[in-house]
């Protein structure tokens, strides 16, 4: 299920910065004391008692004012709270209900999307009394806090789970076909390949940066199998998204490969890699979703017998972290090699759903174990009891070791490349979790005490 979206709003000034801090519990939107600091919106993953979502941190609205920057920063918050599921609306307790205040409670109270109405700045008991006045914003119960020192910050994030909770429905059972994603940077052509793949105008094709904004998912044969295609706008790295439309693109996108089994990255063979390909790889990479890398605009590179490993080589240098990954080259505009980027997302998806045996597994294990011996500290040595895959989409592999402190990030690196050589999941990362043998021992001796 993709994470719901959180987004705080309010006017200039009232501390949407310093809560959004709070929350994803390091300092990523910039804090100063001075309205209108807030220009970009900021997003950033947050999570409260097992509820994970989508925090995002918009700039003032200031309805009143006329320049062109805070028309900007009001279209940015606007398309926030189209795209939010749950709405906090931030007051200052400082400065009481200003004609802001109403003027944004009346555009919230026609939203159909749940709003929690909360009164910062109320660092003392005063304070906190007078919040009682926001009342008469008609958006219910104010609640008092303070985001600068974590006073009922906790209070106001159950009231978030609370409505995310209502809003999550029962599942329907979801047919198992294969979801892809496409995914890159603007402008490198996902529109184009998506209209390829489809033999039909259904998405339009701009030379424009930006021009798609929401992600659509089609429903698609190949070869006799159904398909759910996803064509998503344009994603870049958070300091370099544009106002407005473009980061509503992103947190649309965001979803998108939340959604999806396999994420084509689309990059563009006339620029090459760029650090913004990188970030949205990294994003497919956190979801853990496969990837498949695929270099469109091939018909634009002047070739000889060596420029497509040239190209791979750099692509394998520029995301290093990506080294089990196939990289496709195409066009999408000619159609060359188009039908490669299914074949091998769908080859790629049955990777993904691949279950090894707890017998093969340990056999692996036993002999990788045996060819490069685990670490040792403190005068104790790494054992490892056992391993299993309970899950597949993606693979997850538990180990059952002696100690979790002892396994070293090298060896786990070590012991993920020796299932691939032995089993590939290629374009799939894998997810290999350790559990301490003693500690879990020790659980069960105190619960049975």
């Amino acid at each position: 299920m993709a994470k719901s979206i959180v987004a705080l709003v309010g006017r200039p000034n009232v501390g949407k910065s310093t809560l959004f801090n709070r929350i994803v519990g390091h300092p990523l939107a910039i804090v100063e004391d001075s309205p209108g600091t807030t220009r970009d919106r900021i997003y950033a993953e947050g999570e409260w008692i097992g509820t994970e979502f989508i925090v995002v941190d918009t700039g003032g609205l200031d309805l009143a004012a006329t320049d062109n920057l805070t028309s900007q920063v009001r279209a940015q918050a606007q398309v926030a709270i189209s795209e939010a599921d749950v709405i906090v609306f931030l007051a200052d307790a400082m400065d009481g209900i200003t004609a802001s205040d109403y003027e944004i409670a009346d555009i919230l109270r026609r939203t159909d999307k749940p709003v929690i109405l909360a009164v910062n700045k109320a660092d003392n008991n005063t304070l906190r009394l007078n919040a009682a006045e926001f009342y008469a914003l008609g958006l219910g119960e104010p609640m008092p806090l303070s985001s600068l020192h974590g006073m009922g910050t906790g209070d106001l994030l159950d009231e978030v789970v609370q409505a995310i909770t209502k809003l999550e429905q029962p599942e329907e059972p979801e047919v198992e076909i294969p979801k892809i994603a496409i995914v890159g940077r603007p402008n490198v052509g996902k529109s184009s390949l998506f209209n390829a793949l489809l033999g039909q105008e259904r998405a339009i094709v701009s030379p424009i940066p930006g021009t798609t904004r929401d992600a659509l998912d089609t429903p698609m044969q190949w070869d006799g199998q159904e398909i759910m295609l996803i064509d998503t706008a344009g994603m870049r790295r958070r300091g370099s998204i544009a106002p407005g439309v473009e980061k509503y693109s992103v947190l649309r996108s965001l979803r998108a490969i939340e959604r999806a089994d396999v994420v084509l990255l689309l990059l563009d063979a006339s620029e090459g890699v760029t650090e913004q390909d990188a970030h949205v790889a990294s994003y497919i990479l956190e979801a853990k979703k496969s990837v498949v890398v695929v270099m469109n605009k091939w018909d634009l590179v002047p070739k000889d017998t060596h420029t497509m490993a040239e190209f791979t080589e750099t692509i394998r240098r520029e995301l290093r972290f990506l080294s089990f990954v196939p990289v496709l080259f195409i066009s999408a505009l000619t159609g060359q090699r188009v039908e490669q980027t299914i074949e091998t997302a769908l080859r790629i998806r049955e990777e993904r759903m691949q279950r090894i045996s707890t017998t093969e597994l340990n056999d692996l294990v036993r002999e990788a174990v045996e060819r490069h011996s685990p670490p040792s500290k403190w005068g104790k040595r790494l054992t490892f009891y056992y391993v299993t895959q309970p899950e597949v989409n993606p693979p997850v592999f538990v180990f059952f070791v002696n100690d979790v402190r002892l396994v070293h990030f090298g060896y786990q690196r070590y012991l993920e490349n020796c299932i691939r050589e032995r089993y590939p999941f290629e374009g799939t990362p894998l997810v290999l979790k350790f559990q301490g043998h003693d500690e879990s021992e020790k659980k069960r001796g105190r619960r049975s005490d």
